[in-house]
């Protein structure tokens, strides 16, 4: 007896170890995601840096150029306000919001395409001595090097930036569709099938955004056609506008969630064959599975 109560601890046992290791390699997961996200977002910081430090240098540029003439003197003046003005606007954005910072390196390349042209103005009006002059030189090829420092720049952070909104699409697995009849129980008869009942995970994503999410599914029966509840319902899904059968929104908070969406044919019968699903949400297509009926 005790040799039969040994074994009957063993299943446990394993079931025990076997979530033990998933528990390991979820939180391992889970912890590479917020070290990759934490990396990205140090990178993008140290992106504003090196935009600050452009707008700096640029500023001493401006500081650098004067002239004799009063009326050039004045838009020069203005120049560098608009110079102080951007600094302190970059400082005041978050490294994250690359939206800003696209507009901020577009408005930084504005000012130094003006500064040449001033540099040009002052050299042609022949007002500057030997050493401005020189000056003037070391500023044309220091917005050359700036100008290439912008375009690394640019090419860096758009990498990251995609490689961001990558990782905040959610994904689906699991996804499975079975028959029940009216007593909600499931069934692999056709002439029992009340509905079509499509179940699915969202899994978890650190990066993904919060609140609520519509899933969408679309059924095809044996022919191949699109089953609806005889109305056209439509969405959208990565730019491409789709009919679909049926949908339900869920809460998701970044954790894994799972979901179930019910087709019921508007209540016309199911025949015999192969019926299959494709489940989307806006972002793109989370799985598929298919389903026959007897």
């Amino acid at each position: 007896m005790e040799t039969n109560a040994n074994n009957a601890g063993m299943p446990l046992k394993n079931i025990v170890i076997a979530l033990s290791v998933v528990a390991v390699i979820l939180l391992g997961v889970l912890v590479y995601v917020w070290i990759d996200r934490n990396s990205l977002i140090d990178d993008l910081t140290i992106e504003k840096d090196q935009l600050t430090e452009q707008l700096g240098e640029l500023q001493v540029d401006y500081q650098n150029l004067s002239s004799n003439n009063d009326s050039l003197n004045v838009e020069l003046a203005r120049e560098r306000e608009k110079v102080e003005q951007l600094i302190e606007r970059v400082k005041k954005t978050e490294a994250t919001n690359r939206a800003k910072m696209r507009q901020y390196e577009k408005e930084l390349g504005t000012l130094r395409s003006i500064m040449k042209h001033y540099i040009v103005q002052i050299d042609s009006l022949n007002t500057l001595n030997v050493a401005l002059r020189k000056d003037a030189q070391m500023a044309r090829e220091q917005a050359k090097k700036s100008q290439a420092k912008y375009d690394e720049l640019s090419k860096t952070t758009d990498a990251y930036a995609k490689q961001i909104e990558k990782g905040a699409v959610v994904k689906g697995r699991g996804v499975n569709m079975t028959a029940i009849n009216s007593s909600n129980k499931e069934t692999d008869r056709s002439s029992r099938t009340a509905t079509l009942k499509t179940c699915l995970n969202l899994v978890e994503n650190a990066l993904a955004e919060r609140g609520p999410r519509k899933v969408y599914i679309r059924v095809k029966g044996p022919d191949g056609i699109l089953m609806t509840d005889g109305s056209q319902q439509i969405f959208e899904c990565a730019g491409e506008q789709m009919i679909y059968s049926a949908s339900r929104e869920v809460d998701y908070q970044g954790t894994e969630v799972e979901i179930c969406i019910y087709f019921d044919n508007g209540g016309q019968p199911f025949v015999k064959g192969v019926y299959t699903v494709d489940a989307y949400t806006k972002e793109g297509k989370l799985g598929s599975a298919d389903l026959l009926l007897k």
